[in-house]
C-alpha cells in the first residue's frame, strides 16, 4: 500500500507540474537572460514547449539548405551558422518554458532531445552535399554527433546521470562549424585556394569536429562508468555461474 500511495503522489505531483529532470544542460545565466522576456511571452501565450522544439528543427533545416547552396551564394556561409546559434537558442528556450509553464514531463524530455539529433543531421547533411566539403566527412560529423549525444544520454538510461562534458558538446559542434564557415567564406571572397593539404576548409572543420567527438565520447564514458550506481552481484543458490 505504501509503494501505491507513493506512485499515486508522484503521479499528482507530476500532474500539477511538479515534474523535474533528472539532467539539465549547464547554461551561464548570462545566456539564459537572453531568454526571459521570450519565456514570459510563451507562457502568456499559452505556446507549447514543444512547439519551440519544433521550430528548433525549422532553423536547423533552412541552416542545411543554407550550407546546401552556399558554393553558389557564399554569402549564406553568414546565414547558416546563425541559423544554427537560432537552433541553440530555440533548445534552450524550450526547456525554460517548459518549466515556467509547470508541463515539464518525461514525455517532454523526449522532444526535448529528439529534435536536437534531427537537428544534428540536417546541419551536417547540408555541409556534406554543399559541395565546399568531402560528403564523406560531413555525413561522418552527423555520425559522430549523434554518437557524441547517444553516449551523454547513456549515463541517464544506465541509473548514473545525463553527462554533458567533453570539448566537442553540441554548442561548440556549432561553434567549430561557424568558424570553418566564415574561414571558408574569407577564403571565396577573396579569391585564394580553399584548401590546405588537399582538403577545403570544412573538410578541416569537419575532421576537428570528429576528433573532437572522440574525445567527448571517451571522457562521458569513462564518467559515467565512474558514476554507475554501486549493485551487489546477483547470489545464486547453489554456488553455480551467472
Amino acid at each position: 500500500m505504501g509503494t501505491l500511495a507513493s506512485l499515486d503522489a508522484a503521479r499528482t505531483e507530476q500532474a500539477r507540474g511538479g515534474y523535474q529532470p533528472r539532467s539539465r544542460r549547464p547554461i551561464a545565466q548570462v545566456f539564459r537572460r537572453t531568454a526571459r522576456a521570450a519565456v514570459r511571452l510563451c507562457v502568456r501565450r499559452r505556446i507549447h514547449p514543444d512547439c519551440v522544439s519544433y521550430l528548433s528543427i525549422v532553423a536547423s533545416g533552412l541552416a542545411g539548405l543554407c550550407f546546401w547552396q552556399a558554393r553558389a551564394h557564399p554569402w549564406l556561409l553568414v546565414a547558416g551558422p546563425a541559423l544554427c546559434y537560432v537552433r541553440l537558442w530555440l533548445n534552450m528556450l524550450d526547456g525554460m518554458v517548459a518549466l515556467a509553464s509547470h508541463q515539464a514531463s518525461p514525455r517532454g524530455e523526449i522532444l526535448n532531445d529528439l529534435p536536437d539529433r534531427v537537428s544534428d543531421v540536417l546541419v551536417f547533411s547540408g555541409v556534406a552535399t554543399s559541395g565546399l566539403a568531402s560528403a564523406d566527412l560531413g555525413y561522418w560529423a552527423a555520425i559522430f554527433a549523434l554518437l557524441t549525444a547517444y553516449v551523454g544520454m547513456l549515463g541517464q538510461g544506465i541509473g548514473a546521470h545525463r553527462e554533458f562534458s567533453g570539448v566537442m558538446a553540441k554548442p561548440w559542434r556549432m561553434v567549430v562549424l561557424h568558424g570553418g564557415a566564415w574561414l571558408t567564406l574569407a577564403a571565396l571572397w577573396n579569391g585564394r585556394p580553399a584548401k590546405i593539404g588537399g582538403l577545403t576548409i570544412l573538410d578541416w572543420t569537419c575532421l576537428v569536429i570528429v576528433v573532437g567527438c572522440v574525445e567527448t565520447i571517451t571522457v562521458r564514458l569513462g564518467r559515467i562508468t565512474r558514476a554507475l550506481p554501486q549493485r551487489p552481484e546477483p547470489r545464486t543458490g547453489h554456488g553455480g555461474t551467472r
